[in-house]
């Protein structure tokens, strides 16, 4: 999948049509539908373009394929991580810094920013390998100090870094 634009940024973009959309759907249908509608539409687009970047997988995904995307998410200073653990079967890391979730603050767009984003992570594995699973216990966008992500591969491929 060949990238234009910093992820970054077309988060920002995308976010500034949503931002609309979810001021229209609030006003029509209330708050928890307005949320209902805006994360099922995200979860779906994440899937659809968590497909985009495994079609163009020429061995087919993998952890060590997924491990080399997320230059993508970290473009521009995006996020600042700190790896805990690289195995064949696991990828671990604390995201230190979310520029994400400063960019939706900075939008007022704090209450809908985990829709936005956050949610976009377990949808991604779905979308690109079902053998990629994640768990997260806590998000910076949440008002932890950090993001603990951590993602695990049935039948691990990746060597250990």
């Amino acid at each position: 999948m060949t990238e234009v634009l910093p992820i970054i940024e077309r988060r920002r973009i995308e976010a500034e049509l949503l931002k609309e959309v979810y001021e229209t759907l609030k006003a029509k249908l209330g708050m928890e539908e307005a949320k209902a509608l805006i994360a099922e539409s995200v979860r779906r687009s994440a899937i659809a373009q968590a497909r985009e970047f495994a079609a163009t997988e020429p061995g087919g995904t993998s952890l060590r394929s997924f491990m080399d995307i997320q230059k993508h998410w970290t473009a521009s200073g995006a996020l600042e991580i700190e790896v805990v653990r690289k195995a064949p079967d696991a990828f671990d890391f604390n995201v230190t810094r979310c520029r994400y979730a400063e960019m939706y603050r900075e939008m007022g767009l704090a209450e809908i920013g985990p829709l936005l984003s956050c949610q976009r992570d377990g949808a991604f594995c779905e979308g690109y390998d079902p053998k990629l699973t994640m768990e997260r216990s806590q998000t910076i966008m949440g008002g932890a100090s950090h993001c603990d992500f951590r993602y695990r591969y049935a039948g691990g491929d990746a060597p250990a870094a």
